[in-house]
């Protein structure tokens, strides 16, 4: 699960860091193919099934390589993020979606316990429910991730495993393609995580996460699952904080936030039983939410704290949900990835902050932030500003 994990956070976190340059020349190339085919064989790869991928890859893609260089989920605001992955449109498509395949649905949810809403929310943030699983053959942006050395032996390792399932059967090379980063196919998985929680759901022999809609949305399903989905308990809930409300005390029940006055938007009342966790992702007077463990388990998909969000909300406005309530705070100002590195930095410093520093917001600097506040007196919301930086390096 360790090496999942890893896998999962790399194909979020690659985008935010600079690529090795490519070896240069052919000759470069085919040295590292011939070490990666002997490796391949040794795993029970044929000749037949290692030639047969690489026969249309001769080098590695720059267009692959430059794409390590652009930013994504971490460089942009939440609500621009939000804006973009749950709009009236793909409501509209995944309404109709669910429809048509509802009975596939009812059967995935009895088998694994997800919600069908959170399923196809994935699906529609993947793929846009299938409409865009992505051209780029895996082996050719694979091998280029590989052989360029970027982010160590872990994409070469992915590489052997699109190998072994092309051994397997379940595709054929001009079939196994997805994004530049070598997630494949409408649910976006990279080879290892395919290996290990792909599903054949409807039992025809092959978990075709290209062209089989059972099978994609079986296997986002039974991934969820196999991350700790807790059936019964939703991802979150957009809350009012009452007047005065303690910020220090931003984890426990959620009895015990609703005996301290704080309410779900939506009228409905907030579950007897469980745990949850504020979230304040533009801050104090934009919207808040409290989020439960199946919150960390979408960000199991992709780290990404904006994705989990937009696919909580995507899942909730399939269902029915209503949009949210309280606005975003577009104009106010906002520190870029120099700017989050350079509090990371100074959190670290004095203490606060353990990991790299790199320029990505997510858990991790959300809780030393709310460290520093509850230390200097601060309102404790958690939420890194140019303002936030500026106290820092103040004191």
């Amino acid at each position: 699960m360790r090496r999942l994990a890893a896998a999962l956070a790399t194909l979020v976190f690659i985008i935010a860091r600079p690529a090795i340059s490519a070896p240069g020349g052919d000759a470069s190339f085919n040295e590292f193919v011939a070490g990666l085919k002997r490796d391949a064989l040794a795993r029970g790869v044929s000749e037949a099934t290692f030639d047969g991928a690489f026969r249309d890859v001769k080098g590695p893609d720059p267009a692959v390589i430059a794409r390590t260089r652009r930013q994504g989920e971490f460089s942009r605001p939440v609500w621009d993020y939000l804006v973009g992955a749950v709009t009236p449109a793909r409501i509209a498509r995944g309404t109709a979606r669910g429809q048509a395949l509802a009975a596939t649905l009812r059967a995935i949810e009895a088998r694994y316990g997800v919600p069908r809403s959170v399923v196809l929310a994935i699906w529609g943030v993947e793929s846009d429910f299938g409409a865009s699983p992505g051209t780029v053959p895996t082996i050719r942006a694979l091998a280029s991730l590989a052989v360029s050395g970027h982010r160590g032996m872990l994409f070469r390792d992915e590489l052997l495993d699109a190998l072994t399932i092309l051994q397997r059967g379940d595709v054929t090379p001009s079939a196994m393609s997805g994004s530049w980063a070598g997630a494949m196919g409408q649910v976006q998985f990279l080879p290892s995580t395919y290996l290990a929680h792909a599903v054949d759901f409807d039992a025809d022999g092959r978990r075709d996460i290209w062209r089989d809609d059972a099978d994609a949305l079986g296997s986002i399903a039974s991934y969820l699952k196999d991350l700790g989905w807790k059936p019964g308990l939703s991802w979150g809930y957009e809350v009012r904080l009452p007047v005065g409300f303690d910020l220090g005390r931003y984890a426990g029940d959620l009895s015990d936030f609703t005996a301290r006055g704080v309410a779900r938007t939506d009228g409905a009342a907030l579950p007897a039983a469980g745990k949850a966790s504020l979230f304040l992702p533009g801050g104090l007077g934009g919207p808040a939410f409290l989020l439960t463990d199946n919150f960390e388990v979408i960000r199991g998909y992709n780290t990404s704290d904006s994705y989990a969000l937009a696919v909580g909300h995507l899942a909730d406005r399939l269902a029915g949900g209503a949009p949210l309530s309280a606005p975003w705070p577009t104009k106010a100002p906002r520190l870029d990835g120099a700017g989050i590195k350079a509090l990371q930095e100074g959190l670290t410093a004095k203490g606060f902050y353990r990991g790299d520093a790199d320029g990505r917001a997510g858990p991790k600097l959300r809780e030393a932030v709310r460290r520093y506040q509850l230390d200097a007196g601060l309102p404790v919301d958690g939420y890194a500003t140019p303002a936030l930086l500026s106290h820092l390096h103040a004191h």
